[in-house]
């Protein structure tokens, strides 16, 4: 579905889920107000995604690895080298940690909270309606 219009009644959910989804969405904004509203009371959503390194050694490696290999794969598995750079590029473009969790304070959910995996790679971020 849309998730910047999801079609379900609100206060439908006890729970939502993204993964690796978040960084696709063109409204974010948009995204998290509406998850926001389909969430009963007391209920909570989980964001997986892609976020900003904190190591800063692994971030040049990651960097590397990024925007010199993961096309390559993708060109040379798949014959696809323009999805994989886009991959790459959402990546960049994507929220870092701090800023996702304010934009979900400003769609309305309460105890924000989110950790950092594989050195910052990826974050789950967990927000509650409260």
């Amino acid at each position: 579905a849309n998730a910047e219009a999801l079609p379900f009644n609100d206060n439908s959910f006890d729970c939502m889920t993204i993964a690796f989804g978040l960084r696709n969405v063109t409204d974010k904004e948009a995204a998290l107000r509406s998850m926001y509203s389909k969430l009963k009371y007391g209920s909570q959503l989980l964001i997986l995604e892609f976020s900003k390194i904190v190591i800063p050694v692994i971030d040049k490696i990651y960097d590397q690895y990024s925007f010199k290999l993961i096309p390559l794969f993708g060109k040379t598995i798949a014959n696809d080298e323009a999805s994989y750079q886009y991959l790459v590029e959402s990546i960049r473009m994507h929220p870092d940690q701090k800023t996702l969790a304010s934009m979900l304070q400003q769609a309305g959910f309460k105890k924000v909270q989110y950790q950092n995996l594989s050195g910052g790679i990826v974050a789950i971020h967990r927000a509650y309606k409260l």
